[in-house]
């Protein structure tokens, strides 16, 4: 794996960890998806233009893989968001995390016949150990962690099924990787604004009370995919998922630390085991 890879899904990381930090803090319902995606369009629109422009003819493969992958993201966001309603933001996002890249691995060797080593491999079985500790192992100590789990499963089946379609969109179709994201925001705008209508008074008070939280969300929940779908190009999907994992690292320490969540310690032996794993599969 390339240095330039690697600093790109590090910093993606880092990103994706923030913006959910700031979805668990407002901890708002459907509406608070439609109105940080309404802000990213707003955002971004420049940069979509200028992308779009330097786009040729788009053909019926490459509005479908868009229409698909916004499906799969709206599906995401709304499931993560129920699960920061019900439970913790370092339960729910370290489930997502790990079924995620686990499914991403095999789907990327099944579907995209990329290559697996052993190393690679063992790398992504310590990360997705780690996550999974990290998430209180099989143990079920109460019906808000039941829940909490079940949510970050479903979330993470959409995080594996997302960044296999849209690895392909991005490195064989040749979509542009923040068109792509954009069309995205784009597609939940539209999808979820008859939810905004009927929710204007709360819409308006997410804005009135987080400006700040919703513009990070804005700004950083594309730019991380954006950044880990650029080393899609040209990283094979198998070493990227499981490095994204660093961002558990980050959830753990924001939830316990900045909400209240609690068990630093036992999160944070589980999260050195999630960076030794990163090592292994970076050096593969």
């Amino acid at each position: 794996m390339s240095l330039l890879g690697f600093m790109l899904v590090l910093a993606a990381a880092f990103c994706h960890a923030t913006w959910n930090f700031f979805v668990k803090r407002i901890n708002a319902g459907p509406e608070l998806v439609w109105t940080f995606s309404a802000i990213t369009v707003v955002i971004y629109s420049p940069l979509a233009v200028y992308f779009f422009l330097q786009m040729p003819a788009f053909n019926t493969l490459n509005i479908s893989f868009i229409i698909g992958s916004c499906i799969l993201h709206l599906g995401y966001f709304l499931l993560l968001q129920k699960g920061y309603r019900t439970g913790d933001l370092s339960v729910v996002y370290p489930t997502a995390r790990a079924t995620g890249p686990m499914l991403s691995t095999i789907f990327a060797v099944v579907i995209l016949g990329e290559q697996a080593t052993i190393q690679g491999a063992l790398g992504a079985l310590v990360i997705i150990f780690g996550v999974l500790m990290l998430a209180g192992g099989l143990k079920i100590k109460s019906m808000a962690q039941a829940s909490s789990l079940m949510f970050g499963v479903g979330a993470g089946v959409l995080i594996g099924s997302y960044t296999v379609w849209d690895a392909y969109a991005v490195s064989v179709l040749a979509l542009p990787p923040l068109l792509l994201d954009y069309s995205s925001s784009l597609g939940r705008s539209i999808l979820l604004a008859p939810v905004a209508a009927k929710r204007a008074g709360a819409v308006k008070k997410i804005w009135q009370e987080h400006k700040a939280g919703l513009l990070v969300i804005a700004i950083f929940n594309p730019l991380a995919y954006i950044l880990a779908l650029v080393a899609m190009t040209f990283t094979p999907v198998i070493y990227i998922a499981p490095i994204r994992e660093v961002s558990v690292v980050l959830s753990v320490l924001l939830g316990s630390l900045l909400l209240g969540e609690g068990n630093l310690k036992d999160r944070l032996i589980w999260s050195c085991m999630i960076l030794l794993g990163v090592s292994i599969l970076a050096s593969a």
